[in-house]
């Protein structure tokens, strides 16, 4: 039975969604989308339940996690109800009716709520530091360099590590089956046999992988004159994740040779993977700050504080690793030190509310959301063939 809330619309106001009331359902944004089709109304669907307030269809639905944003809805409303907003908003609002901890929605609808999670979380990592630090040594030897494991020794770092993995994949994944009961579970029309989920697995990583659905958005690249049939945000995207995946792999799984006192050549494998992580971070970071403050694009229009507040630790995380390699290449023990423990005040809080319960979360949303909607299209398929 569907469950109306007429609160629904200054709820999803928190959330972002400002302008959808102005919808007047001409289903102009249905015409330009290219996910709609003969029985799915898109984007104009979402935007009647929102406007309904039925919270219980839009919990079930995939729909705001297929939409990549590409814009067109947005700027071909004659309205400007902005409906491309209206499902970056309820992609926020799923993330906090997934989480069961109810601590994404108090991040994403209240700035102080974020922002002193944040602060809680740096001052624990300066405490621990401050408490537990091993001796500041000055010396360099022609061995080594700054003496970065006897200040903060890899191993005890990792077990830390392990115990921040363990609790974000307990939170995100007890999240993503919560996101499993609402649209699968819910969904009691539809026999899904256990193959289809065996069969369509390939598509999830796949998706988690390259997050492909964003090669289809926006506009698309020209080098030297001649088209590609790929889209730039994806490009800065994809560089964006790599790096960030590569760095975290390389922090919780090889921390006791990344993070090593020996200084090794610039060619050596653990100093060009490095690298490479630290461009994709810093060329995904330019392109998305640059969209966000010039607005140029649909995407980036319209900023949530948690988008600002994501992208800006982000941003610190990268800077700060950079100056830690620095200041570690060029002998300099106390600078290293000092802002190592900078770097890990923000790196910890980075991860610990991004990745579970707010904007990071969605590379995870998304792809079960694609995995989910080809399971469900499967599972149509073979009943009505029963």
């Amino acid at each position: 039975m569907s469950k109306l809330n007429p609160k629904l619309v200054s709820e999803l106001q928190c959330y972002g969604a400002k302008e959808f009331s102005a919808c007047y359902n001409c289903g102009n944004c249905t015409a330009v989308c290219s996910l709609a089709s003969e029985n799915n109304e898109f984007p104009r669907k979402m935007i009647r339940l929102s406007t309904l307030g039925l919270e219980n269809e839009i919990e079930s639905s995939l729909e705001p996690w297929l939409c990549y944003y590409c814009g067109e809805c947005s700027s071909t409303c004659p309205r400007q109800a902005e409906p491309g907003e209206l499902m970056m908003s309820l992609r926020r609002y799923l993330t906090a009716r997934y989480d069961w901890t109810g601590l994404s929605k108090r991040f994403y609808t209240s700035e102080i709520w974020e922002l002193g999670a944040i602060f809680l979380l740096a001052a624990f990592i300066l405490v621990m530091f401050i408490f537990f630090h091993g001796p500041m040594t000055t010396e360099l030897t022609a061995e080594s360099g700054v003496k970065l494991n006897t200040f903060a020794p890899w191993k005890t770092i990792e077990i830390g590590d392990w115990i921040m993995a363990a609790l974000l994949g307990f939170f995100l994944l007890s999240n993503i089956f919560n996101m499993y009961l609402k649209v699968i579970v819910r969904n009691k029309n539809i026999k899904i046999p256990i193959k289809l989920y065996l069969t369509t697995l390939w598509d999830l990583a796949f998706n988690f992988a390259t997050q492909w659905e964003f090669s289809k958005s926006e506009n698309k690249t020209k080098i030297a004159g001649k088209q590609f049939n790929i889209s730039p945000y994806w490009i800065m995207h994809w560089f964006l994740m790599s790096g960030y995946v590569l760095m975290l792999i390389m922090i919780m799984v090889f921390l006791g040779w990344f993070q090593t006192d020996n200084i090794y050549e610039w060619w050596h494998p653990q100093r060009l993977l490095g690298y490479y992580a630290t461009f994709g971070l810093m060329a995904g970071l330019i392109y998305f700050f640059y969209n966000r403050i010039k607005k140029e694009q649909e995407s980036g229009k319209h900023s949530h504080f948690s988008d600002w507040v994501f992208i800006v630790l982000l941003a610190l995380t990268t800077i700060t690793g950079i100056l830690v390699h620095f200041f570690r290449i060029y002998g300099l023990p106390l600078p290293t030190y000092y802002m190592y423990v900078f770097h890990l005040m923000v790196l910890f809080p980075m991860l610990m509310i991004e990745v579970p319960f707010s904007k990071w979360s969605h590379l995870a949303y998304r792809p079960f959301a694609i995995y989910f909607a080809k399971v469900i299209k499967a599972a149509e398929k073979v009943n009505s063939k029963d």
